[in-house]
């Protein structure tokens, strides 16, 4: 095929795929089967790979995922995204509706009820009908830009149907089959499962790799417009209507209202229909239709006067507290769950709740047998509120916590100032098994394949019992392919992942260790003060507690698990391993003739030249610490282009400021 022909099927096939995303995705009403529409993808791509140079930025192969980024740039919002005030009652939504009225005085006011989607709130922009840039709320006035991850939805237009330079917002969500698919791939991994649809959302749309996003079904549903160039529109309905127009996909369950009651008796409809919805909701969100009026209504410091956010009633269900199990975590302690008999609430089945520690059980007077009424902890979480005494029938039993561990029979102790139990044996099954999990997560050494249940089946077969058997697995190669669900690619992957992990910097590894009392960053700054785990091994109260961040608290545990000999005896065989014990970090260099040492420094703005996390290593390098926000504290601060409030702050207060051509310069200097 020549060039020109090209050029045209590439532009037709364009045309045709956006058309059949949009029918499926936002109409839900697809033309042509998923075989027809995976051969018109397969077709562009091959055209594509024959003329690269001809992709176009709103090509539906972008919508793949492309490579991962390293982090996410700061976005700061032209107008604030700001959060809404809440109604919780009929007499809230009465009072809005009052001070609205009287704001406007005899004008007539018309209300737009919309669902409020439970998700991550998003901005688009699009610049002469291309979408160029996506970012989250963040704070409300800077978000993060995903652009890459919010290409991969479909209901999302790349390109629209008017050359329109305009900002959209709205809110990305998990539908709830897509939700109940992801979860049930992770549980047969053996991974976490997610709390919710919202969670998993924001965490799809946090990944700095595109390509998990693509895969998680994510869609849209966008409610405002936040900025429009070259076109008036007079009410926020008809600016929905606009949105749609353009390809958007707008939640079509909206009504316009002059009266607050028949505001209210939509909302009581829907508390009744929400669990039939395929997404979540978690209220209603009304608003005042004219922009005129909104304009004339105007904003508190936090949020608009002219919107509010019915928020559902938090849903409650009444079960029976049939048993509580108590279980041990990597450091021994003893946390006791309530298990419930399975009752429906919020849209999922709940058979249990936690309970924290043995003081809530006391303080809630719960026995065993009794009627307890259940809600979700902000829709999320399955809490037990209250006990219904007047219900007890006399079988009930009190529940009293273990004196001993029910993994390993050691006795449980109360430690000084703590309000669990915790088991102290360091032999105890239950702590390798937690620590194990711990040590391969991905805020640790980070090795894919490994989730709770494999890790479960390779402990309760002996296969693993330390964090340093992992590293001779490969020796194990028939048992590993004997265990459930590990065929040969499974138990390659997971030995490559493994091996992979060895080369893992030092602070991994020490927050893998699972030291009591020190977290991820507290394993950066050792492993970047010490360089190696010997010297962090020989290091006594005395010379931990001259780092900054390391109290005696800290410096105590670390030298108590160091002192230990099984500790030193895994660490040997992760070292005979060729697990890598040194920082391969970034260093801060020392010296008070470095340009930046010993200052606080905040970056701000787009820099030309080099990448966010390029700029933080370059200072750090020079002797400074980089902060998110601006302070009488800050001394310096290096605006790029399109700085925004950051810069208006350091200027009030005096701090000095230099752009980016004097931030090249030092560099260029030293």
């Amino acid at each position: 095929m020549d060039r020109l022909t090209a050029e045209t099927r590439i532009a037709e096939l364009t045309k045709q795929i956006e058309r059949h995303n949009y029918l499926y995705y936002v109409e839900d009403r697809p033309e042509i089967t998923d075989a027809e529409y995976d051969q018109l993808m397969r077709e562009l791509l091959e055209l594509e790979g024959l003329f690269p140079d001809l992709a176009q930025p709103d090509s539906p192969t972008q919508r793949v995922g492309g490579e991962p980024l390293p982090f996410f740039e700061k976005v700061v919002h032209k107008t604030p995204m700001l959060s809404l005030g809440n109604a919780f009652n009929e007499d809230d939504l009465r009072d809005f509706d009052r001070r609205v009225r009287q704001a406007v005085g005899s004008q007539t006011v018309r209300y737009v009820c919309e669902l409020k989607i439970d998700g991550l709130a998003v901005s688009l922009h699009y610049e002469n009908g291309l979408f160029v840039k996506g970012a989250t709320r963040g704070d409300g006035t800077t978000g993060e830009d995903i652009t890459q991850n919010l290409r991969t939805i479909r209901s999302i237009p790349l390109r629209l149907s008017e050359p329109l330079t305009l900002e959209a917002r709205g809110e990305a969500y998990m539908p709830k089959p897509a939700f109940e698919k992801l979860n049930k791939e992770r549980e047969e991994r053996g991974e976490p499962l997610f709390a919710n649809p919202r969670n998993s959302a924001a965490g799809s749309l946090r990944q700095l790799d595109p390509k998990i996003a693509a895969s998680r079904q994510l869609d849209t549903f966008i409610y405002s417009i936040g900025d429009l160039q070259g076109m008036r529109v007079e009410s926020h309905s008809e600016g929905l209507a606009l949105l749609e127009s353009l390809g958007f996909h707008v939640n079509k369950e909206r009504r316009v209202f002059s009266d607050i009651e028949d505001v209210i008796a939509f909302i009581d409809g829907w508390i009744e229909k929400r669990p039939s919805l395929p997404y979540e909701i978690d209220g209603m969100v009304i608003k005042v239709d004219s922009y005129a009026q909104q304009q004339e209504l105007g904003f508190t410091a936090k949020s608009p006067r002219w919107a509010i956010a019915y928020k559902f009633p938090a849903e409650e269900a009444i079960t029976i507290l049939e048993g509580i199990e108590v279980s041990v975590g990597r450091t021994g302690t003893v946390t006791p769950t309530a298990i419930l008999k399975p009752v429906s609430l919020a849209g999922t089945t709940v058979k249990r709740a936690s309970l924290h520690n043995e003081d809530i059980i006391r303080e809630k007077g719960l026995l065993l047998g009794d009627h307890v009424v259940v809600k979700k902890a902000g829709d999320i979480i399955p809490e037990i509120v209250a006990v219904l005494p007047e219900r007890r029938t006399g079988a009930e039993t009190p529940f009293s916590m273990p004196t001993h561990c029910p993994e390993c029979g050691s006795e449980l102790v109360r430690v000084e100032e703590e309000v669990a139990l915790r088991c102290i044996n360091p032999m105890c099954p239950a702590q390798i098994r937690e620590g194990i999990i711990h040590f391969v997560s991905r805020t640790a050494m980070n090795i894919e394949g490994l989730g709770e249940k494999v890790v479960a089946q390779l402990f309760n077969q002996d296969i693993v019992r330390s964090v340093a058997d992992l590293y001779y697995l490969h020796l194990q190669r028939d048992e590993l392919l004997g265990m459930e669900r590990m065929g040969e690619k499974s138990v390659d992957n997971l030995l490559a992942a493994i091996e992979a992990s060895k080369e893992n910097s030092l602070e991994r590894l020490l927050f893998g260790l699972g030291i009591r009392l020190v977290g991820a960053k507290a394993a950066r700054v050792l492993a970047e003060h010490f360089g190696d785990m010997d010297a962090i091994m020989q290091a006594n109260e005395e010379e931990l507690t001259q780092i900054d961040e390391i109290g005696p608290k800290m410096a105590a545990s670390l030298v108590n698990y160091f002192r230990q000999p099984q500790a030193q005896a895994v660490i040997e065989r992760l070292r005979d391993a060729g697990v890598n014990m040194t920082y391969k970090g970034i260093r801060v260099e020392s010296g008070a003739d470095l340009p930046f040492a010993g200052k606080t420094i905040v970056l701000t703005g787009t820099l030309a030249q080099m990448t966010r996390q390029e700029a933080e290593e370059a200072i750090a390098r020079l002797g400074g610490k980089v902060t998110g926000s601006v302070s009488k504290k800050t001394d310096l601060v290096i605006a790029g282009e399109k700085a925004g409030s950051k810069l208006e702050k350091a200027e009030k207060l005096g701090v000095a400021v230099i752009d980016e051509a004097g931030f090249r310069e030092i560099l260029d200097n030293n």
